[in-house]
């Protein structure tokens, strides 16, 4: 008997609201309806397990079909399926949540069985693409089959219906301005989007399969072919496995899964899976980084019981970690609230803080096991490391064991033996520990030259963070302060080492500064005439290692809230050696021309080894030089 009725909601009209406001994306209603579908299945599968649904389930799958000529989209599941009443009560009744009532009456043993819990609301979101929608469907219990329909409007009709076997079919008209989902590869690129790695197989057409070609074929016959069911999604995805289930080239399959247009394998994989105080599995894997941190974020997706839900888990996972990729899958995860929210949930501050220490636990572990692969490796990882040890203290801590400081020369330290190597020669005149470095290998090449010549360690610190780093580390550790092989910190190291006596005396050295203060004419340089190895350089630049830094900090967003330090002009130091010959000749020049002309000839060389000469100057530079050659 047909009946018709007025659907129970709030609001007088729910579907333009839905239209509107539900669901900022119309896309999504494809995963709500699968998910609806996924749900039921896998809900008669729980209760045939424990013997309250007495039915062959057999291959249970969800199929989704179009047809284009009647523009109508088809999800049918072989689940549950319903009664008349619970048509009324689920579908009509929009305030009751099927999924919250099955939870509630088998909560003891339907913790382990998958269930989305999806009902309610979801399935109106097939009205932002459909003008109507029927539900055809008949319950696992013995009960007729319903028909229900509505045409987008609160009015329905409930009658009965020809149905033979359990399930539902859900058949959506598709509105005339939501044709696109119509079109096979659009439907395929949300089936891929949204529901790869739902746990119940999800059939979308057919393919066709090569056998093998028989005995006595011949060689230019055809193999032949059959078709096969297209099953889209791999309903066991390898973060639903235990660890010890898996291999190495189970991991790899698993990456190319989630990212086939990624060529290069990934560096390694840490496997999450913990279900108390909350329930959390997924894999994360370290590709090889880049210097940028931009390009590197939202690669890692969110699933909710292998249901996709985004790729932004800003809030959820630490900030370091997003340049990571992978799957994380979280029940206890809030959906749809907003950042500021996330950060101050319980559960998910819990779980921010496990794959914290299970990122710091596995690093440390593949660190003991092969220090040379990790040693490898460290310039493709660095970042993320320097970047957690900067943003998170609890990382900071753990990083001690495998965090490495690379020399100039190829060798790899961890703290301690950082500090171990290099305390006995490397202290300023303070008895500070003096660490060099250098941010640019060959730009500070002849800095770095001198450096290493004198027997120094010269460490390697080249990421765009790395001024940042070095701050934390400066704070929190005792006694210790980095230097820049081109930073005036460098002259109290050499000076402390060197102890020369001046070939000038202190009014010569003054005459000399003077002459070339006034000759460069550039308020940026400082001038020092100082006595040092005959071997050093005549003319080095270096620049004041604190207000650098700042800068730099503040260039790559930071400073210690010094706002002012990136828009304050370069300033540098001019030191010249007054021990070596050719400043003896400048000093000893006979006219003020020739002495100039050696001066400005010096002074650009320095600047020329440092990347500091351009533009007009580097003009006026080589037309001297030719002059000079001539």
């Amino acid at each position: 008997m047909s009946q018709k009725g007025t659907i129970n909601v709030a609001v007088e009209n729910i579907f333009p609201l839905i239209k509107k406001f539900l669901y900022s994306d119309h896309e999504i209603f494809l995963r709500e309806l699968i998910s609806n579908a996924t749900d039921a299945t896998l809900k008669l599968q729980h209760l045939a397990r424990i013997g309250e649904a007495t039915v062959e389930l057999g291959e249970q799958r969800i199929e989704v079909k179009i047809d284009k000529e009647a523009k109508t989209l088809h999800i049918i599941d072989q689940g549950l399926g319903m009664t008349e009443e619970e048509v009324q009560k689920y579908i009509n009744e929009i305030a009751f949540s099927g999924a919250e009532e099955f939870l509630e009456k088998y909560q003891d043993t339907a913790k382990d069985s998958g269930i989305i819990g999806h009902f309610g609301l979801g399935f109106y979101s097939a009205f932002m693409v459909a003008d109507k929608v029927d539900i055809i469907t008949k319950s696992f219990k013995d009960a007729p089959a319903v028909h229900w329909s509505c045409d987008g409007s609160p009015n329905y009709t409930i009658e009965p219906a020809t149905k033979e076997d359990f399930g539902t079919e859900i058949v959506l008209h598709i509105s005339d301005d939501e044709t696109e989902f119509l079109e096979e590869s659009r439907v395929t690129e949300l089936l891929n989007k949204y529901n790869k790695f739902m746990p119940v197989p999800i059939k979308f057409g057919t393919k066709t399969e090569t056998l093998e070609k028989p005995e006595d074929a011949k060689e230019e016959d055809a193999a032949p072919t059959q078709e096969v069911d297209n099953i889209i999604n791999n309903p066991s995805p390898a973060w639903t496995k235990q660890p010890a289930d898996l291999e190495d080239k189970d991991y790899k399959e698993f990456y190319r899964e989630l990212y086939p247009m990624q060529f290069e394998d990934p560096l390694f994989n840490i496997h999450l899976n913990v279900d108390y105080p909350f329930n959390l599995t997924g894999i994360l894997y370290f590709p090889k980084m880049t210097q940028d941190l931009n390009v590197q974020k939202d690669r890692i997706q969110l699933y909710q019981n292998q249901v996709y839900v985004t790729d932004n888990v800003e809030g959820i996972v630490p900030e370091f970690l997003t340049m990571l990729r992978g799957v994380i899958d979280s029940p206890d995860i809030p959906l749809n609230v907003s950042r500021s929210y996330l950060q101050a949930d319980g559960a998910v501050k819990k779980i921010s803080s496990y794959i914290t220490r299970k990122v710091a636990d596995k690093l440390k572990s593949l660190f003991n096991e092969d220090r040379p692969a990790f040693e490898e490796k460290w310039n493709d990882i660095k970042i993320v490391i320097e970047y957690g040890m900067l943003s998170e203290e609890k990382f900071f801590e753990k990083a001690d064991k495998f965090a490495l400081y690379p020399t100039v020369g190829g060798s790899y330290f961890t703290w301690d033996e950082l500090i171990e190597k290099i305390k006995p020669t490397q202290t300023d005149k303070d008895d500070k520990t003096v660490i060099l470095y250098t941010s640019n290998r060959e730009t500070q090449h002849s800095y770095v030259t001198a450096a290493v010549d004198k027997g120094y360690e010269v460490l390697l610190l080249d990421s765009p963070i790395i001024s940042h780093l070095m701050q934390k580390l400066e704070g929190s550790k005792e006694n210790i302060s980095f230097v820049r092989v081109d930073s005036d910190h460098v002259d109290n190291l050499i000076k402390k080492d060197d102890d020369q006596i001046s070939k000038l005396s202190d009014e010569e050295k003054e005459t000399l500064q003077k002459n070339i203060t006034d000759t460069i004419a550039d308020s940026s340089y400082s001038v020092q005439v100082e006595a040092m190895s005959s071997d050093a350089a005549p003319f080095i630049i270096t620049q004041p290692e604190f207000m650098r830094r700042m800068k730099e900090m503040q260039a790559s967003g930071g400073g210690g809230g010094m706002m002012g330090f990136g828009n304050m002009p370069d300033m540098y130091n001019l030191v010249v050696n007054a021990n070596h010959s050719l400043v003896q000749e400048i000093f000893n020049a006979g006219s003020s021309e020739k002495k100039e002309g050696l001066i400005k000839q010096s002074v650009d060389l320095a600047k020329l080894s440092q990347g500091l000469l351009k533009g007009e100057a580097l003009t006026e530079f080589v037309k001297r030089s030719y002059e000079l050659i001539k």
